[in-house]
């Protein structure tokens, strides 16, 4: 299940979370952001509970963008005990992204 997140929810959900995270940083005029939508969810179900799946609307929160210095959306930020350990910037496929996430696990 992807979790939605808010300024509100982000510091308790990502960066205190004993689990593997993967942050979305979308917003839905962004087409691109669309399409990565659909593999986020095929992840999120083959993760089940060894992982966190976020999203994290800019429009919506961006002081959270801003901390992270988030310049172009699509960008997945990929978190292991509060810390960014790696990023994808713009679509990937499935496989890239489980490539990324699989040595946090």
């Amino acid at each position: 299940m992807i979790v939605e997140l808010t300024t509100e929810n982000f510091d308790q959900l990502v960066m205190a979370s004993d689990k593997p995270v993967l942050v979305d940083f979308w917003a839905s005029w962004c087409g691109p952001c669309r399409m990565v939508g659909p593999v986020l969810e095929q992840m999120a179900t083959e993760q089940g509970d060894r992982a966190v799946i976020g999203k994290l609307n800019v429009d919506q929160h961006p002081e959270i963008a801003a901390r992270f210095g988030i310049r172009n959306i699509p960008t997945l930020l990929f978190f292991k005990d509060g810390e960014i350990v790696d990023k994808q910037v713009g679509v990937a496929p499935l496989e890239r992204l489980q490539e990324k996430m699989n040595p946090l696990l």
